[in-house]
């Protein structure tokens, strides 16, 4: 008896100790898709066909051009909003949001930000990569990583309210 118990003792430290070593990236929200399926949210369904009132209107056929059927999702999602699809500029800035983007930027924007950010945080997932048996039973322990960074709703709403900053997506204190 005493023996079948430090063997199965060995098994699970062999075990534990090869889940600790695993070298894949961490992942701590685990929601990857377990099919192969095709993504259906990749799918974009062409617009409904149309008599134009003007036939001259029609785009010229060209290989790779664009066609009146073609889905334009960020012009449909403004127009869906309220807003107006042609103020739209080529990037994407609506025209008087020029100022806005020229004061963001206006101490510099580094062209690297976007490769800088993903290393900073595979560097901050592989610190926070759970415990082993965490890792074991693949349980995500996103929440328990980022919680020093979380903001809360409610304080921070109460805060607002504090220093008299209007909230209007949020209903008047029932209290008050």
């Amino acid at each position: 008896m005493r023996i079948a118990f430090g063997k199965v003792a060995l098994v699970m430290a062999a075990v534990f100790a090869l889940a600790a070593c695993s070298d894949r990236a961490p992942r701590l929200m685990n929601l990857a898709s377990t099919t192969s399926g095709p993504d259906e949210f990749a799918i974009l369904p062409p617009k409904a066909l149309q008599q134009p009132e003007d036939i001259s209107s029609l785009p010229i056929p060209t290989p790779g051009g664009t066609n009146i059927t073609d889905p334009t999702p960020r012009q449909d999602a403004v127009a869906a909003l309220g807003g107006n699809p042609e103020r739209l500029t080529q990037s994407g800035i609506r025209a008087g949001e020029g100022a806005l983007v020229s004061h963001a930027s206006r101490y510099g924007v580094s062209p690297t930000i976007r490769a800088d950010l993903a290393a900073a945080d595979l560097e901050w997932r592989r610190d926070n990569n759970g415990r082993v048996l965490e890792r074991l039973f693949n349980v995500s322990v996103y929440f328990k990583a980022y919680k020093r960074m979380a903001l809360d709703q409610y304080q921070e709403l109460e805060r607002f309210r504090r220093l008299g900053i209007w909230t209007p997506a949020v209903p008047p204190d029932p209290a008050g």
